[in-house]
């Protein structure tokens, strides 16, 4: 009789698990088959109990001791931040977890290229969780977001420019701006302008535009841009320039016909 009360406290509330001496291996099965997380207060389980431990929660996982590949297999399917528990995991399991979520990252020691871009393609903002992310990583990241470049602490050149170009917002996120990198920045994007209207003359904008306009390879983006940028216009006090008589003087044949077509937008 005090056997079945034991029993039907434990179903009722498997937590009582702990209170009980010297439970017998049913009510240990009991208490983990309805709450996986109480196998931390039975000593020495058995397989089985740590099997029906994980399968109710798999976060019980950190409570296993050598645990199968099947069960870390299954503690990963049921959340990817199960990821912390297990030790020394195989690429797999990683690759299991960053599927679901690319912060996993943050529980892998090292990882390696292939494991860095995996997990900020799956989320860009979990760059933040690598030490030192790969240069492919980091252009990866802000290929997808530029707002992935405030997460990197030592971002490469060339993951500022693609950052830029995607975005001239990300100019707030550089440090060490110094008089080539804006020219170089105001190249890949002309908007970039509007933050650095304090840092450069006249003169110094007229030659990246003259350089940048002539290509013929230049994007429309930058044409349109650069009609449509407020704050350089023939009647501003800052930067005085006649947009469309600066294509016309200056810019490629691609240049121009964009111009023409944006011209014939604004009528």
């Amino acid at each position: 009789m005090e056997k079945l009360k034991l029993l039907a406290m434990i179903k009722n509330n498997p937590n009582a698990i702990i209170y009980i001496n010297n439970p017998t291996d049913e009510m240990k099965l009991l208490a983990v088959k309805n709450n996986g997380l109480t196998l931390k207060y039975i000593e020495d389980p058995t397989r089985e109990m740590q099997k029906l431990a994980i399968n109710n929660n798999g976060r019980a996982i950190q409570f296993v001791n050598n645990p199968t590949e099947d069960m870390m297999i299954k503690a990963i399917n049921d959340s990817w931040v199960n990821l912390e528990y297990i030790k020394n995991p195989k690429d797999q399991l990683i690759k299991l977890a960053l599927n679901q979520a690319g912060w996993a990252i943050k529980y892998v020691k090292n990882p390696s290229e292939k494991l860095q871009l995996l997990a900020v393609r799956k989320n860009y903002d979990s760059i933040k969780f690598i030490k030192e992310p790969c240069e492919r990583a980091q252009e990866e990241a802000v290929k997808i977001n530029y707002n992935a470049l405030r997460y990197i602490n030592s971002p490469t050149h060339n993951a500022e420019l693609i950052a830029i170009q995607n975005n001239e917002r990300a100019i707030t996120f550089i440090n060490d701006l110094d008089k080539n990198k804006m020219l170089e920045f105001l190249k890949a994007n002309i908007l970039v302008i509007n933050y650095l209207l304090k840092e450069l003359s006249k003169d110094e904008l007229g030659q990246v535009l003259k350089e940048s306009l002539s290509n013929e390879d230049i994007e429309e983006k930058y044409v349109r841009d650069f009609l449509n940028c407020s704050c350089i216009d023939k009647d501003s006090d800052i930067m005085p320039i006649d947009k469309i008589m600066f294509i016309y003087q200056y810019g490629s044949k691609k240049a121009k016909k964009i111009a023409v077509d944006e011209k014939l937008k604004m009528l």
